[in-house]
């Protein structure tokens, strides 16, 4: 549906230095799935979005949907912003406070080029605001509604042009944890139930595993890795996605050779001889790091069967309610577990740790 190949956007900040905001950005979204940009800030997500949204030029590129390009460089085609039919969400949501909810969602009907009837501007306004929840709230002024509800607001403002593709901008960012958390079921919801085919920015890695049928994951203008929430958390391609989306354990390690599975090999570590996973071939000598989520550090009393049991020692927990994080130190080094809270080893006390080797995720060092 959305098409992005070979996107670059530079631009001269005030100093009169050349900016490489984004570069050689290439991924295509299917009809009606979410696709998030995920990054830290300054690492091209958002300035990707707005060449998508037309609120930027790029230098060159393409950009088309279904087939239609709205950006060419090489065709010279640069589709207006207002004629590409996109809704748009914003961090700040943008919505209109001297308007009330009815009029906050009729308005870009009422603007448009294509006219409506004063019967068809309520019947998709009453539409949409039935869709996310806001029924009930006609008459309310915008500046009267709670957080989420402003948030709902601006969504179904930009869901009333029926747009060909839906871009959210860190939509969430301004609520608190509790109705992030709230609203990341909602939006997930409503994309889900209306086939919205939609780009979404955020460096919120928790968001983005809990709303995306896609991840590209990008540092410094580039996209470094392009997977399901599940392979990019699980299967990271290199250090800077192991250690930006989520917590982990990093393992120096050298190869000795294959093991008896497939796609598993025998390292040497700081941790002693490993068996872990690797998705490229590995071989004899090569330096390599391993990644271990902290849920995938299993801790015990007594020691355990199977490989990758290391003994070591309690140096520092912090109960978080529906987890624990223990510090475990192994010789110089420390190894961060996450478990449930009814292990209650003492601090001082040996503990003992396995790791599921398809959980020890091999990275190659230099990348």
């Amino acid at each position: 549906m959305l098409s992005v190949k070979n996107l670059y956007t530079d631009y001269t900040d005030g100093q009169g230095r050349i900016v490489k905001a984004a570069q050689n950005i290439s991924f295509d979204v299917p009809e009606g799935k979410l696709f998030t940009l995920l990054g830290p800030s300054g690492c091209g997500k958002t300035t990707t979005m707005r060449s998508i949204a037309g609120l930027e030029r790029p230098t060159s590129g393409d950009i088309s949907v279904n087939g239609n390009a709205v950006y060419s460089s090489g065709k010279g085609v640069f589709v207006a912003p207002n004629k590409r039919n996109f809704g748009m969400v914003f961090q700040s949501y943008a919505i209109w406070p001297h308007m009330n909810v009815y009029k906050n969602v009729a308005f870009p009907l009422e603007v448009g080029k294509r006219k409506f009837s004063k019967k068809e501007i309520e019947n998709r306004v009453m539409r949409v605001l039935t869709v996310v929840g806001l029924e009930g709230f006609v008459e309310r002024e915008a500046t009267m509604l709670s957080g989420g509800q402003q948030q709902r607001l601006a969504l179904a403002r930009a869901l009333v042009m029926e747009p060909k593709l839906l871009l959210l901008d860190e939509p969430l960012s301004n609520l608190d944890a509790k109705l992030r958390e709230r609203m990341r079921f909602e939006l997930k919801r409503l994309q889900r139930e209306l086939g919205l085919t939609t780009i979404y920015v955020t460096h919120d890695q928790s968001e983005a595993l809990a709303l995306s049928h896609e991840i590209a994951v990008m540092c410094e203008g580039q996209i470094v890795q392009i997977g399901s929430p599940r392979d990019v958390y699980e299967r990271p391609g290199n250090k800077f996605v192991a250690d930006f989306v989520g917590l982990t354990n990093f393992v120096d390690a050298v190869v000795e050779g294959p093991d008896t599975d497939p796609q598993r090999y025998r390292v040497s570590s700081s941790l002693g001889q490993l068996s872990v996973y690797s998705i490229d071939p590995l071989s004899p000598g090569d330096a390599v790091l391993i990644s271990v989520r902290p849920e995938d550090v299993e801790l015990s009393e007594t020691r355990p069967e199977g490989l990758n049991v290391v003994e070591g020692q309690v140096d520092f927990k912090v109960f978080l309610g529906e987890f624990i994080d223990f510090q475990i130190r192994v010789g110089e080094r420390q190894l961060l577990a996450r478990v449930h809270p009814s292990l209650k080893t003492e601090i001082g006390a040996t503990i003992y740790i396995r790791m599921n080797p398809d959980k020890c995720t091999s990275i190659q060092a230099d990348r």
